[in-house]
């Protein structure tokens, strides 16, 4: 089952399930705690869905993001990815760090080239979105809605005048968390919990990154366990797990204004997004202080 938030001609915003070979949406009535636990499983009973269906071509794709709800992300996930990068063996665990609501975009919009880089990358990866507490399952990914796509948008220069890492300036920035287009229900995947699904991500048509979810190190449970036992989960959150190799910081061909992004994820979909125009850059006096590239 496919689930979106959209928008109406009017404004209004709301989540669906949608048929996308059919062309058609039907609005959810009811709260999305209320009907995202069974909604995983296949169960559309407690929706509250209308009776006679919308058509897509009429509606907005909004990024998947429940209002209120918050956005996770890891690192250090596949291991290819940290070799071409010089690291010899795998981390004993993950990383983890918090995107604010102002990093989402939605599916088709426009990712921001913030003023606070010149190496802008791009990371595929696989998002699991959360429909209960951890605490109500056996075990952690039985927590999961199901899986959408998201481009974990970077700027790989933030730190670089301090020596270390930045990982606010690297992963919060405005308008560089592209989500969409809608959300696989978890019981689509015979191995829910460790999905193996074969991802892709192409700039202006040229494939830049190609791997499977079931390489990752730290499985989908390890991460959100890892994730909760910091900060509980609560039904609506997201949860980016990690990215593979082929990003600019591996050859230094990094995103370019007008760069066309195409990100697939086998089962869920294409996530399609642009790059804008840079942001216009501080005076030189004030560059050093508030870490701006030189």
């Amino acid at each position: 089952m496919k689930i979106a938030r959209v928008a109406d001609a009017f404004g209004e915003r709301f989540w669906a399930q949608v048929d996308e070979d059919a062309g058609l949406a039907w609005r959810i009535g009811s709260a999305f705690r209320n009907w995202a636990p069974a909604a995983a499983g296949g169960d559309t009973s407690g929706m509250g869905l209308a009776a006679c269906p919308l058509a897509l071509t009429t509606l907005r794709l909004l990024a998947p993001v429940e209002p209120g709800a918050r956005i996770f992300g890891v690192g250090l996930n596949y291991l290819e990815h940290l070799t071409r990068l010089g690291r010899k063996e795998a981390p004993p665990h993950t990383i983890a760090y918090i995107k604010p609501e102002s990093a989402v975009v939605d599916p088709g919009g426009e990712i921001t080239y913030p003023a606070v880089t010149r190496q802008l990358d791009f990371e595929i990866e696989l998002v699991a979105v959360v429909a209960r507490e951890l605490g109500e399952t056996p075990r952690a990914s039985d927590c999961l809605l199901g899986y959408t796509i998201g481009n974990d948008v970077s700027a790989r220069d933030a730190g670089k005048r301090l020596g270390t890492l930045d990982l606010f300036s690297q992963k919060a920035l405005d308008r560089t968390a592209p989500i969409g287009p809608w959300i696989a229900t978890r019981d689509a995947y015979s191995h829910a919990g460790q999905p193996n699904l074969q991802m892709r991500l192409s700039i202006n048509g040229e494939l830049r990154q190609q791997d499977c979810t079931s390489n990752m190190i730290f499985s989908i449970d390890e991460l959100l366990d890892f994730v909760d036992a910091r900060v509980t989960l609560h039904p609506g959150d997201l949860l980016f797990t990690g990215s593979t190799c082929g990003v600019g910081l591996e050859d230094g061909r990094f995103l370019q204004p007008g760069d066309r992004i195409e990100a697939e994820i086998a089962g869920i979909g294409v996530l399609t997004h642009r790059v804008g125009l840079p942001r216009v850059l501080l005076p030189d006096r004030r560059r050093g202080r508030l870490g701006l590239p030189d």
